[in-house]
């Protein structure tokens, strides 16, 4: 209950009790409820300053969580990586060994996958986490782009296994002639005497001495592309393409056994051994190309040789004798 106030009046000499106007009761309602609204204000800014709202606490409730799974997910991703980065290793220096292919280069394991901005929707939108979910999303577009790589890889991988038996029965492997006492090998591949010239020259191939009519044998699976007859040089040769880059020769026969085209097994016989051509004696001259470019057919006999006996092989082949052609 308010107050009764009284003042004094001089024209009276009594005291009388004071009437407030509207107005002044207008005044200090607006007075009181202005306290109060500052008042009530400043008691919601302190309260929010040091306690979240309901709608705040969910917010950092979902923050929370969403950071958990982004750390799992990054966790995740780095272990994939981690996978992946093994695979690409034993993919270079195992499986491409193995088919003797050259390794992928890390310039195109990591190549780009196209677009000046990829992220730019995202920055557009103005997430403040935007940056977490750019670095995750650069490691996927990373992780997708490497996989993407390395399943090319295993698919060529793939195609060289299954070609891998081809392969083996393609090589040449074996040595042109019957040759068990190891004594037919009369020169060996390098810089030899000629015969004929009497002077050093580079002997591109092995020659095996044997009777004239001794069988003479393909060494790889492969198909005739030469059966010629020339005077002097080769005389009487064969050529072979084994595929996979080799060629093999076989010169100074005296009978072919097949013709230009044939396919031919490892084993087959091709013809006989000659003397024809510029040759001094019977004997087969055996060359081997691989890309184009001779190579000591000597480092193939691998096929039907026993350890001991290829090591008897290169001592023989190593001897600088003279050739017989």
């Amino acid at each position: 209950m308010s107050r009764i106030k009284y003042y004094y009046d001089p024209k009276t000499c009594k005291y009388e009790r004071y009437q407030r106007s509207k107005w002044d009761i207008t005044l200090n309602t607006l007075g009181f409820l202005s306290s109060a609204l500052i008042l009530a204000v400043g008691i919601l800014i302190v309260f929010n300053y040091y306690f979240d709202s309901p709608k705040e606490l969910i917010l950092k409730k979902e923050n929370k969580e969403l950071k958990y799974y982004y750390q799992l997910m990054e966790s995740e991703v780095s272990q994939m990586s981690q996978m992946l980065a093994d695979l690409q290793q034993r993919d270079d220096n195992l499986y491409r060994v193995i088919f003797e292919t050259e390794p992928i280069p890390s310039d195109i394991r990591r190549a780009g996958i196209g677009g000046t901005d990829r992220y730019k929707e995202i920055k557009e939108k103005g997430l403040n986490p935007e940056k977490l979910i750019i670095d995750l999303r650069s490691k996927v577009d990373d992780l997708k782009r490497q996989l993407y790589v390395q399943n090319l890889s295993y698919d060529e991988v793939s195609e060289m296994a299954l070609n891998k038996e081809e392969y083996w029965a393609s090589i040449p492997a074996i040595q042109p002639i019957i040759n068990e006492e190891l004594t037919r090998l009369a020169s060996g591949f390098g810089n030899r005497l000629h015969p004929i010239l009497k002077v050093r020259k580079m002997h591109t191939g092995v020659d095996f001495s044997a009777p004239k009519g001794t069988p003479i044998y393909a060494t790889g699976d492969g198909v005739v592309i030469d059966v010629k007859t020339v005077f002097g040089g080769y005389g009487k040769y064969i050529e072979i393409d084994h595929g996979f880059g080799f060629v093999t020769r076989y010169a100074h026969m005296n009978e072919f056994s097949v013709r230009k085209g044939q396919r031919v097994k490892r084993g087959d016989q091709i013809g006989t051994v000659g003397n024809t051509g510029s040759s001094t004696a019977p004997h087969v001259h055996y060359e081997i190309l691989k890309d184009g470019r001779y190579v000591n057919p000597v480092h193939y006999f691998f096929k039907d040789l026993e350890p001991s006996e290829y090591e008897k092989i290169l001592e023989l082949a190593s001897k600088e004798n003279q050739s017989l052609s």
